[in-house]
This record gives C-alpha cells, sequence and structure tokens, in this order.
C-alpha cells in the first residue's frame, strides 16, 4: 500500500496510518484513500498518519508474534446530531468481552489475506458486516492505526478507520454474537459530563465514557480516548470520578 510517495508496509510499524491506494494481496482489492473526506475528518486522518504506538497504548504486540490477529472497524458517520461513531454491545454470551460495548472487529480468517498487509482491511470490513449488516462499498477506509494488544484475550488488533460515505441500515444479524448496534455522536464522547475513568475489580483503571444507561471502557473507551486527545477534540474533564465497573447492577 502506499501513503502518499511512501510504502505501506505493515511489518514497518505494527501497521502505520495511511492515505493513498492500496494494493490487496488478496481476493478483492482494498482502498485506503482520504482523498474527499469531510473535513472534520481531517484530524483523524494526520493521527493515522503520525501517531506511534505506544502513544496509543502502553500494551503492544510481543515481539515474538504471538497472539492472534485481528481488527476493529472504527467507523465515523454524519448523522442528525453530527459526527458520530458505529458501535455495538456484544453478546452476553461470548467467551471474550461478553457484554462489552465495541467496536465491529474479529479474528482475521485465512481468506482475509496476508495479516502484515491488507489482511486486517478485509478482516474489519468482514466483520462489520457479520455482526451489524451495513454494506461494506458504502465504507470508505481512510487510514489504519497501529497494531495494538489486549493481554487478557491475546487479541493483536488493527485499529481501521473508515468513513461512512454511503450509510446503510444496520442491526443485529446474529443475537449469538451482537446484542445491539447503535451509532454515538462524537459530541457526547467529548462532552466533560460523559468522561469518567472506570476502575476494574482488580484495581487498574482507564478512561471510559457513559453512554446512556451502559459504559465504554476497556481497549475500545482507550482508542477513542486517544483519537479524541490526538485529533485536538479532546475537552478537559475530571479524570478523578471514577466508575466502578459493576456500577450499574
Amino acid at each position: 500500500m502506499t501513503r502518499g510517495s511512501e510504502t505501506y508496509d505493515g511489518r514497518a510499524a505494527g501497521v502505520a496510518g495511511t492515505a493513498g491506494t492500496a494494493e490487496a494481496a488478496g481476493p478483492a482489492e482494498v482502498a485506503v484513500t482520504s482523498r474527499g473526506l469531510p473535513g472534520w475528518l481531517d484530524p483523524v486522518a494526520d493521527v493515522a498518519r503520525s501517531v506511534r504506538p505506544e502513544q496509543l497504548s502502553r500494551f503492544l504486540p510481543p515481539e515474538s508474534g504471538a497472539g492472534r490477529q485481528s481488527a476493529v472497524l472504527i467507523l465515523f458517520g454524519e448523522g442528525e446530531n453530527g459526527p458520530e461513531l458505529l458501535l455495538m454491545e456484544r453478546a452476553g454470551s461470548l467467551r471474550s468481552h461478553a457484554g462489552q460495548l465495541s467496536f465491529p472487529g474479529g479474528a482475521l480468517d485465512p481468506a482475509d489475506g496476508d495479516p502484515e498487509t491488507t489482511g486486517p482491511l478485509r478482516a474489519a470490513l468482514r466483520e462489520a458486516e457479520e455482526e451489524t449488516g451495513l454494506d461494506p462499498s458504502g465504507v470508505q477506509v481512510f487510514g489504519v492505526l497501529p497494531r495494538l494488544y489486549i493481554p487478557v484475550s491475546n487479541f493483536v488488533v488493527t485499529p481501521v478507520l473508515g468513513w461512512w460515505r454511503e450509510p446503510s441500515p444496520v442491526g443485529v444479524v446474529d443475537s449469538a454474537e451482537t446484542a445491539s448496534v447503535f451509532t454515538i455522536p462524537v459530541a457526547d464522547l467529548t462532552d466533560p459530563a460523559n468522561r469518567v475513568t472506570s476502575v476494574h475489580p482488580r484495581g487498574h483503571s482507564g478512561p471510559a465514557f457513559l453512554v446512556g444507561p451502559a459504559l465504554v471502557w476497556g481497549f475500545t473507551a482507550g482508542v477513542i480516548d486517544k483519537i479524541l486527545h490526538y485529533a485536538g477534540w479532546e475537552r478537559p474533564w475530571d479524570r478523578s470520578r471514577q466508575v466502578p465497573l459493576d456500577w450499574h447492577a
């Protein structure tokens, strides 16, 4: 893949941010381009081009290459209340991250292609279609963030950035995987009233977001937090405001 005059190669820096056009190495071509994005998304595209893995998380893929390769789709759209993100609630019966609010995504399949290049792009779009029913042809992939690691599930995750150029209906496709599908305005995520620090029963803490009666925490909240920060969208919020993960019980 290319980024301007640079070569996009997943081996170079986990998976570096991109813009330009991607050449697929598998069954279908995947284009990665920032051309034609709405102006409000330019700061996010800039993040994809410049952010380093350690700026996003202290949990980085093992140097040994261990870990299950996966990808998530961070899909931005334009709704009635302005810019928004697509999220889903994972089914409570799943073995990993049950009941959590998350980006659509999952593990790479062999048919997705090379995990070091364009495989994560196909996986993110495929999983989003399987979990939410969205039409991937209406999604413009405009960047890729560096690979991150989720120790508790041993997933090596590639966050794929998308612009919902042509929105399509979404909803629960398989209740065994997904409990609900929804969009949330970016304005709600930047609202200091919805920003809290989640506290896990084991003692560790991290940024979180109040979304109606639910809480976005963990990996998903951490990535959203960093995007807001490095895109310049973050508003000052009270990090001392703590919420236990069983707050709604």
